[in-house]
């Protein structure tokens, strides 16, 4: 009996929800065609602006009947545009009204309705697209299922300023990565788009702009095509640095910005052109003014960060341009409790979004200090800056959290920094912490920065140590991600230079045989390099030499001689006979090469190698097993002298590299 008491209470609350909306549905199924028409005019009317009365149409159904009426081939086009038009107006209320709309497959019912001869319906149905699209709940990949709608819209950019305006708008929203950049290309839209930046209409330029935005980030093709595109006898970057201009709407400005900084990235402009130096550079500069709007605050900097992350000039030039390393310090402070804010609308926004603020300045503090120490020394003698980089590794973002791990590991390129403001703020700390348990993109970052604190002029590497460093190295060179397996083993390279016994051994421990030889025959070069670099600072001072060989020599000589079988690069096979020098330079250790006449053999065939840099490498070893103030050197000497050593040191010393003749 509970159930049957239970719908009818359930309904009594929709129906008072839904009692006033319920005649405007019931409109839709009339079968006079003239009443549906007014019907869903008025429908339209009754939903603009009003969030609840498009929920509850959604709920009771509007949405399959609009549609239908839409697909009809019986329908008129009016009807059926101005069931686009409601479609669009319901689009426009809260992400729950969009998913409602994808699940009634909105979208095949719009594209078909581009088919239409009808220029009025197909702006309606383009301009509910454009809606739906824009939605962050909306897939992008929707646009790319079916091969002939691209080049369909491209034939539509034609027809009318509205198809122009929303197609671009589209095509900007649902560019995302080089898989729909390839595509958009292909179906020519570089050429398809270029004219529209000279429209009469502000905003199918401004379309067209942000579409070349998208288009050309981080794509080299698409850069190199647009540098040479020309409209009405104009090149594109002339056009682009037109839309720089002061004069410009602020969104102008910025995108066009975007548009000649990816150009630059990719090499299709100089990093020295005048486009960039005189005009990019100082726009984004003025973008990060403090009397911009946050958004284009935050898109300033980060933009900025992008253009001159890998060019020294640049950086420096940023640098020196009105004040912008204190300027970014406002980030930190913004909005404060006597913001000029009136409007409380935008406060309230700009409180819920203060915090990208601080990732756009740490991005670009970290681009700044990339390569020259003045610039450091400017950015950490900015007010707090190591207070704040310190509490940006704790905050909730991961967006903040990252921004600030880059920053960290800017700044800690600097050897000066490293002895002074890293030490007095203990910024291994939270940079420990952020280890323990990050994603990966911060783990990778803050890992690298954790490589320069282990260096051995750095004071942080001894607490580091203490607070279980080794074995948390260990585990990350054990992963699956490339750069944290590089990062792991680098700072373990780090960490082992002239340290003593007992880190030592401890690494060798953490890592164990088993992990070393897997690191020694991983396909990446740079591992294998770090790994050889490890086994080097690990073997070097005597009496670590033969305590480490006397419990893993045995190992050691077996990776060495797999190296040296290898097909390895020159800088392999010469770190690997360093070892072996190092190996030779023991006192109990250098009789694991003595009495391996197979290593003997490729130390002599290294010796008359056609290169340099392993003849000398050669020799070092060959060196320090004849040292004559050493025990058994003569019989070590007779050994080698057996085995025609001495007739190869003869040839060499008429060598004409001046270095090989010495030795």
């Amino acid at each position: 009996m509970a159930c049957v008491l239970e719908a009818p209470l359930r309904m009594s609350v929709l129906s008072e929800v839904t009692a006033s909306s319920r005649h405007y549905v019931d409109r839709l199924f009339d079968l006079d065609p003239q009443k549906v028409l007014q019907g869903v005019i008025d429908m339209k009317n009754a939903v603009i602006g009003n969030n609840k009365q498009k929920a509850n149409l959604i709920v009771l159904g509007a949405v399959p009947r609009l549609l239908y009426l839409l697909q009809q081939e019986t329908s008129s086009t009016e009807l059926r545009t101005e069931c686009a038009v409601v479609l669009g107006s319901l689009a426009m209320g809260t992400e729950n009204n969009v998913k409602s709309l994808l699940d009634c497959h909105i979208i095949p019912a719009l594209l078909q309705g581009l088919l239409s001869p009808d220029l009025k319906f197909i702006e309606a149905c383009l301009r509910c697209l454009r809606t739906i699209f824009i939605s962050p709940v909306t897939p992008e990949d929707l646009l790319y299922t079916d091969a002939t709608v691209i080049s369909h819209l491209m034939a539509l950019l034609s027809r009318s300023r509205y198809t122009q305006e929303y197609i671009c708008q589209i095509f900007s929203h649902c560019c995302k990565g080089p898989d729909h950049q390839t595509i958009l290309f292909n179906h020519g839209a570089v050429q398809n788009i270029a004219h529209l930046l000279v429209s009469t209409s502000y905003k199918v330029r401004m379309q067209a702009l942000k579409c070349f935005a998208v288009l050309a980030f981080e794509n080299p093709q698409v850069s190199m095509t647009l540098v040479n595109v020309s409209v009405d006898g104009e090149l594109l970057p002339q056009i682009f640095v037109k839309m720089l201009q002061r004069d410009k709407p602020i969104e102008m400005q910025l995108t066009s910005a975007k548009c000649l900084t990816s150009m630059c990235r990719a090499g299709a402009i100089r990093t020295d052109d005048p486009c960039i130096v005189l005009k990019t550079l100082p726009c984004l500069v003025r973008m990060c003014s403090k009397d911009r709007l946050l958004e284009e605050r935050v898109e300033g900097a980060e933009t900025l960060a992008y253009l001159i992350e890998t060019d020294m000039e640049l950086q420096r030039m940023a640098s020196i341009t009105d004040h912008l390393i204190v300027m970014l310090a406002d980030y930190f402070k913004y909005p404060s409790s006597v913001s000029a804010i009136t409007d409380i609308k935008r406060l309230d926004h700009d409180l819920k979004h203060a915090h990208e603020l601080r990732q756009a300045a740490f991005k670009l503090y970290a681009s700044l200090g990339a390569n020259d120490e003045d610039i450091r020394k400017k950015i950490i003698e900015t007010e707090n800056m190591m207070d704040r980089i310190v509490n940006g590794l704790s905050e909730s973002s991961i967006k903040v959290r990252l921004a600030a791990v880059r920053c960290l590991h800017s700044l800690s390129r600097s050897v000066q920094q490293l002895r002074t403001s890293f030490q007095d703020h203990a910024v291994w700390k939270p940079l420990m912490k952020v280890l323990q348990n990050a994603p990966n993109e911060i783990l990778v970052v803050a890992s690298s920065t954790l490589c320069n604190l282990l260096l051995e002029f750095s004071p942080s590497k001894e607490p580091i140590l203490e607070s279980g460093a080794i074995e948390l190295l260990c585990s990350l060179t054990q992963s699956e991600n490339l750069a944290l397996r590089v990062n792991g083993i680098w700072a373990l390279m780090n960490m082992a230079f002239q340290a003593e016994q007992k880190i030592k051994s401890d690494i060798l421990r953490g890592l164990s045989t088993e992990q070393l030889f897997q690191l020694l025959s991983d396909s990446d070069v740079n591992v294998l390099m770090k790994t050889l670099g490890l086994l080097r600072n690990l073997l070097s001072t005597r009496p670590h030499i033969d305590h480490i060989m006397s419990t893993h020599g045995k190992q050691i000589m077996q990776a060495v001689t797999l190296i040296l079988e290898g097909e390895h690069n020159i800088e392999v096979k010469e770190q690997t006979l360093c070892i072996l020098a190092n190996i030779a330079d023991g006192t109990t250790a250098k009789e694991l090469i003595m009495t391996n006449d197979d290593i003997l053999q490729k130390i002599k065939y290294y010796m008359s190698h056609s290169n340099a840099k392993l003849q000398l490498a050669a020799m070092f070893c060959i060196s320090n097993l004849i040292w004559n103030e050493e025990e058994g050197s003569q019989e070590r000497q007779d050994k080698l002298r057996d085995m025609g050593v001495v007739d190869i040191l003869h040839k060499l010393s008429q060598s004409s590299d001046p270095n090989l003749c010495d030795k």
